[in-house]
């Protein structure tokens, strides 16, 4: 993968995290305490640094709203912050970062840098405001202990690093996510068609479901009417419906479920696949996509749009892995 699109994946996935936890609290800009937590839930080897020193999103979440707590006690102030909802995201609109978040970003891809969540770590424990060394602080740990625990534990994840087998005659995709939260509560969400509609986009409702889930299993599912934030969705009317198979669940590490446009027998059966796996702090999940390429004279006509397709694969990936992660959060 080059520095480019690691750091544009990097620079993605930790402003949607940041900004859902400032949602939390109602604000719309994300400042570096945001950008802290985002990286303790990071699939990426920072997150899973800060997650081996015991630091998971209950515990950062407290420092956080405790340093805030302090910050204005020290000046004088006697108030209190208001109690955080749900992530709301999703719903809303009209988010950014502060400046000195954003300065930090774009600085931890400056010449060797690679843009990375460990870069942008390396940047956040030694920005120079003590806010974050303060969260530290109260979350047992230091900058220092932090940078160095970072250093080994990045080494030991580049030498394991293996990358998911390409398909024959498949168009695929794949991005991993934490989860945080215990791997069977995370396989009973995954392979329930009740929450499909929690984690894939283009279904907004489930028909008739019964009790029970195994393989083989088909149900129908309808498109969503709006957004979540309210606003309405258009779909061809031979995209409205969409039959759904459980194709795989073994307990507690993988499942996969097959979509399919009835209305549309040209369109490729869609393949959505999950592996679990128990690590520290939560799960972590490989997302999988793939469909049959086109054959013959179709498949040449496609090869022009293969960078756009890689790239829509991804962002429906990435929509469903946030999603996935959003709602243990």
């Amino acid at each position: 993968m080059s520095k480019f699109v690691l750091a544009a994946q990097t620079s993605q996935s930790l402003s949607l995290a940041a900004m859902e936890e400032a949602s939390r609290a109602g604000l719309r800009v994300a400042d570096l305490e945001h950008l802290f937590l985002a990286l303790v839930i990071s699939d990426q080897a920072a997150g899973g640094s800060l997650r081996s020193m015991g630091i998971d999103i209950d515990g950062a979440r407290r420092a956080v709203e405790e340093a805030h707590a302090a910050q204005l006690a020290s000046l004088g102030i006697e108030a209190s912050f208001p109690e955080a909802g749900r992530i709301v995201f999703h719903e809303t609109d009209g988010y950014d970062w502060s400046k000195r978040a954003y300065d930090l970003i774009a600085r931890s891809v400056d010449k060797d840098k690679n843009g990375d969540a460990a870069a942008v770590l390396r940047e956040l424990v030694s920005e120079p405001s003590g806010l974050i060394a303060n969260i530290l602080e109260r979350l047992g740990t230091t900058p220092q202990a932090v940078l160095e625990h970072l250093d080994r534990f990045d080494a030991a994840a580049e030498r394991t690093a293996t990358r998911p087998a390409k398909v024959k005659g498949r168009v695929s995709g794949s991005i991993e996510t934490f989860v945080p939260a215990p791997i069977d509560g995370v396989w009973q969400f995954l392979v329930d068609p009740e929450r499909i509609p929690d984690w894939e986009m283009s279904v907004g409702s489930i028909d008739h479901v019964v009790q029970g889930f195994t393989p083989g299993m088909v149900w129908q599912g309808l498109a969503p009417e709006s957004r979540p934030d309210g606003k309405p969705v258009n779909v061809k009317p031979r995209f409205r419906r969409r039959s759904i198979e459980l194709v795989t669940a073994h307990q507690p590490e993988r499942i996969a479920w097959s979509f399919t446009y009835p209305d549309a027998p040209e369109s490729s059966a869609i393949l959505t696949e999950f592996i679990l796996v128990n690590t520290t702090g939560g799960t972590q999940v490989q997302i999988s996509k793939s469909w049959s390429r086109r054959p013959g004279w179709r498949r040449l006509v496609a090869l022009p749009l293969r960078p756009l397709q890689k790239f829509i694969v991804w962002i429906t990936l990435f929509q469903t892995g946030g999603a996935v992660s959003r709602a243990f959060r």
